[in-house]
């Protein structure tokens, strides 16, 4: 497995059977480096998505009818993508497994919102915000945790799915900050490598993951913080 960030919490998951996106938030993001785009949509077999926020769905519309990629997303955001023009999709919620050939994506809580706010100023629900669990069938099982905050029953996500890669956000202000985040990781889970995002891309959440990676005490051997358009291989 190939994993790249692509800044803020847009990752890039290829593997033997499949080419995912998570999150691509491409234009408009200040930590994107454009360069990136022609290999993370080059062969690109899904896209999937946390939550209908526009740092979240980004790019997907487009990218969606370009390549011809499944779109993931829960059932209320996955219907107003199919208002705009995206015809392949597997909607779910809360609680439920999609199997997507290769690999299969579990919807599980995260604590945030989801909205869009439309040009007439109306904001209009996307459903609730989720974190993904992928398993796949030759692979580790990784857990993109979607915006967040810390909660307990993500005790229940490790019991039921014992993710062994974590991608987590860090940034603060809108999700958990980094030392919440470190004592999510180390009372929750037992992840074999943890990537953190959410951060670095908006100036007004943090720009580093020092605070995250210092608060690593038990798992800081664990934590890999890959540059943008860096990839780590497991």
């Amino acid at each position: 497995m190939k994993i790249t960030w692509l800044g803020h919490s847009a990752f890039h998951i290829e593997t033997g059977k499949a080419k995912i996106l998570i999150d691509p938030f491409f234009t408009g993001n200040p930590s994107f480096d454009e360069s990136t785009r022609r290999d993370a949509t080059a062969g690109l077999t899904h896209i999937l998505l946390t939550h209908g926020h526009g740092d979240h769905v980004g790019d997907t519309v487009k990218i969606a009818k370009e390549t011809g990629a499944t779109v993931v997303a829960n059932f209320d955001l996955g219907m107003w993508l199919a208002h705009k023009g995206v015809t392949k999709l597997e909607p779910g919620n809360t609680g439920g497994t999609i199997h997507l050939g290769g690999f299969s994506a579990t919807f599980v809580n995260a604590l945030h919102s989801s909205a869009h706010i439309s040009e007439d100023g109306v904001s209009h629900s996307l459903g609730n915000a989720n974190g993904l669990v992928l398993h796949f069938d030759d692979e580790p099982t990784l857990y993109h945790m979607g915006d967040t905050d810390i909660f307990s029953d993500m005790a229940l996500i490790n019991e039921l799915h014992q993710p062994e890669i974590g991608l987590v956000p860090i940034g603060d202000r809108f999700t958990m900050g980094g030392a919440v985040a470190a004592l999510a990781c180390q009372r929750f889970f037992k992840f074999g490598t943890v990537i953190p995002c959410h951060y670095g891309s908006f100036p007004i959440i943090d720009q580093t993951a020092d605070t995250f990676v210092a608060a690593m005490d038990e798992m800081k051997g664990k934590v890999e913080v890959p540059k943008v358009g860096g990839s780590i291989s497991r």
